[in-house]
């Protein structure tokens, strides 16, 4: 019982996070519109917020910092993934107005399912492997059906 409130309770966080997304875009999409149609400009006040928000939870949890020997070993792959999140937020940007903002989460959604499918089947970036099958190929395919469906 209490695995099924927990699944519950952390499948309700992620559908806020996911609706978080919408939201995000929305604003951004606006701000774009109000800074001379500058996707760049908007994406980074975007992040210029997300900083300063994560700065203010750090200051208020008191989070240590990280030591500098554990920094010293980290990969300079992992410092990267910032780039990605750029390319996520302009691209969500330039493509909401355009596309609308159903299609335009279901086209991120597809390819983040799309690129996940890919990264555990070959257990990429250290991720634990876990081969594609019948379902999660097919919950692939439906994923794709359903930007069909919701483009038109």
């Amino acid at each position: 019982m209490f695995e099924r409130v927990q699944f519950f309770l952390l499948a309700m966080a992620g559908m806020v996070a996911g609706g978080c997304v919408v939201v995000q875009q929305a604003l951004n999409a606006t701000l774009r519109s109000e800074l001379s149609s500058s996707a760049f400009w908007a994406a980074f006040v975007s992040y210029t917020a997300g900083m300063l928000t994560l700065f203010f939870v750090l200051v208020v949890t008191r989070e240590p910092w990280p030591a500098l020997s554990m920094i010293a070993k980290s990969s300079p792959l992992s410092w990267i993934g910032g780039i990605f999140g750029t390319v996520y937020i302009v691209a969500s940007i330039m493509l909401l107005p355009r596309l609308g903002a159903m299609t335009v989460i279901a086209l991120l959604i597809t390819g983040q399912m799309l690129t996940s499918v890919a990264f555990d089947h070959f257990g990429l970036l250290g991720l634990t492997q876990r081969p594609i099958d019948m379902y999660r190929a097919a919950g692939a395919v439906l994923l794709i059906l359903g930007v069909l469906l919701v483009r038109t």
